[in-house]
């Protein structure tokens, strides 16, 4: 079995050191992702980089949650729920709306789920959208920039997700309050 150790400031490449510090500084604290992926400085380093870009994206800060939470239950990803859970709750999304997210459901505002459709739909192509499916997000608001910006977020969510399938990252002890687990969906009997 592959071990991936989590790294703390004195235990990390020297080149990991001022991102995990950064980790530190937007958090209060390093999360355990962060300490995994301290074993890649350039892996850390473009995570964190990209993660500052699309704080600043168009996207405001419910929509933003919507994307990574839409992305963290398609990817199956039980470390970064619970985490976004939390930023959601924090961004103003309703009770019902983070519940929503976190079992893969239907969202109260129109254009927030429209966005979350979008991006459930490049996600299950690959980064493919039909003319039609684009027409919907354009249609409901939402510009070609922030279609870019959602392939932004997805790429953050590649890493992010991906690193905690294979590390097996374990949950904070910040977030434990809100652990996850995808919901089984029952397949339609044929």
């Amino acid at each position: 079995m592959t071990y991936f150790p989590l790294l703390e400031k004195d235990t990390a490449p020297e080149n990991s050191v001022e991102w995990l510090e950064k980790a530190e500084a937007n958090f209060g604290m390093i999360p355990n992702v962060e300490k995994v992926m301290a074993l890649s400085p350039q892996l850390l380093a473009g995570y964190t980089f990209m993660w500052d870009g699309f704080n600043t994206s168009t996207l405001d800060e419910q929509e933003r949650q919507v994307v990574y939470m839409t992305a963290n239950y398609e990817n199956e990803c039980d470390y970064c729920v619970p985490w976004h859970t939390i930023l959601a709750e924090q961004s103003g999304l309703s009770k019902e709306d983070v519940t929503a997210l976190r079992g893969g459901g239907t969202l109260s505002n129109p254009k927030h789920d429209a966005l979350s459709i979008f991006t459930r739909c490049l996600i299950a192509n690959r980064g493919k959208a039909s003319q039609i499916q684009l027409q919907d997000f354009f249609d409901i608001g939402y510009t070609d920039q922030q279609a870019l910006e959602v392939i932004l977020a997805l790429s953050i969510k590649l890493i992010s997700n991906y690193t905690n399938s294979i590390a097996g990252t374990p949950l904070d002890k910040e977030v434990q309050h809100k652990r996850w687990e995808k919901p089984l969906v029952r397949e339609k009997a044929e």
